[in-house]
This record gives structure tokens, C-alpha cells and sequence, in this order.
């Protein structure tokens, strides 16, 4: 059975709670558009350094921890799923689910952001930093490995920032959950940080080949 909601109204400078959504959910999409051409010129750049430092970039790669990698993917992939449940929980008004789907996706991020500092740390023992005199890759390939690994620290740090942004965004949404501030009609907080939560999923996904896969492929 549905749970008793609060009733909710729109803010002062809105005539009414569509009004209020549709500004919000446009307002992300904006926001998301700029963040699309920030992170596509950053992927088309590695793609290009990429086509005429082939043999440096895999052999760079080739240093990457792959079953990190493809696990954050699958961790990823399945908080965005628990999102998604979260979003048919507050429709049917199910206060309680949805506010333990939010906390799985917040468990889930932080796993993440675990492995990959963990990941991380395995890196900088493996002496993959481009300004350590013991980096692996030496010979003709030196040059195009570290840029390689340029692209992957810019890359890997800029994601977990925004992975860090998603996890405080989600625990806001939380919190107004516990509160009882969304009903089955009006819930376009959850829905707007949902799709800032699935475009950080789909940066990894577009990173995860770039990183771990292109170069150790036959």
C-alpha cells in the first residue's frame, strides 16, 4: 500500500508543479549539453593522439588493471538500474524502497570511488606516472605511453570528481526522501539527478574501452 505524502508546492516564481519540473529537467539537460562538448573534445583528442601514437598509447595501456575496470563497469551499470528502481518506487509512493534503492546507489558509487582509488594506488606503485623516472614503457614507445597515461589521469580524475558530485547529489535526494518532500506527482528532484547519474555512467562506459580494452585487443 502507498504511503501517506505530504502535499507539495511549487516555488514562488512558478505557476505550478509541471512548470517547476519541465525548468528543472530542461536546466539539467543544458547543463549536460555543455558537459557533453567538455568530456566529447577530451575523448576526440585522445582518439586523435591516439591514431598516430598507436603503438605507445597500447603499449600503455597494456599496464592498466583490467578486472578494475570492468568491474566499476559492471558497478555502474547496476547503480543506474537500482536508480531506475528508485524512480518506480517513489511513483507507486513507496517511501521506504525508494530511499533504500537512493542509499544502494550511494553504497554503489562509493564502491566505485573504493576500487578506484585502490586502482589508483596500484598505478603509482607500478610507477605509471609520467614525471617517475622508473616508468615502465622506455625505448621509442616512451613518449607515446605517457600521454597515454596524461589522458588517463585527466580522464579518471575529472570522472570520480563528478562521481563525488553524484553521490552528494543522490544523499540530497536521500535526505527529502526521509523527509517525505516528493509524492507520485511530483519527484523532479530524483528524476533530475537520475540523469546526471546515467551521463556519469556513460562517460565510464565511453572511457572503459579507451582505457582497458583498445590495445589489448588482437
Amino acid at each position: 500500500m502507498a504511503e501517506p505524502q505530504l502535499t507539495v508546492e511549487p516555488e514562488f516564481q512558478y505557476s505550478s508543479l509541471f512548470a517547476q519540473a519541465q525548468t528543472a529537467v530542461a536546466g539539467m539537460w543544458l547543463f549536460l549539453a555543455q558537459e557533453c562538448v567538455f568530456f566529447g573534445g577530451m575523448i576526440l583528442t585522445w582518439v586523435y593522439a591516439r591514431y598516430w601514437n598507436e603503438a605507445g598509447f597500447d603499449a600503455g595501456a597494456s599496464h592498466t588493471v583490467l578486472w578494475i575496470g570492468s568491474v566499476n563497469v559492471g558497478i555502474l551499470v547496476t547503480s543506474s538500474f537500482v536508480f531506475a528502481c528508485a524512480l518506480l518506487f517513489v511513483r507507486a509512493g513507496q517511501v521506504r524502497l525508494t530511499a533504500l534503492a537512493l542509499l544502494g546507489v550511494i553504497v554503489l558509487g562509493s564502491v566505485f570511488l573504493l576500487l578506484k582509488g585502490y586502482e589508483w594506488h596500484l598505478d603509482f606503485v607500478a610507477h605509471n606516472w609520467v614525471n617517475d623516472p622508473d616508468f615502465p614503457v622506455k625505448g621509442p614507445l616512451e613518449g607515446g605511453a605517457k600521454l597515454f597515461w596524461t589522458f588517463y589521469w585527466v580522464g579518471t580524475v575529472l570522472h570520480a570528481a563528478h562521481m563525488v558530485v553524484g553521490i552528494g547529489l543522490v544523499a540530497y535526494v536521500l535526505r527529502r526522501t526521509l523527509r517525505r518532500q516528493f509524492t507520485p506527482t511530483y519527484h523532479v528532484p530524483i528524476e533530475v539527478v537520475g540523469i546526471f547519474w546515467g551521463f556519469v555512467d556513460i562517460v565510464w562506459i565511453l572511457l572503459w574501452p579507451l582505457i582497458y580494452l583498445i590495445g589489448r585487443l588482437p
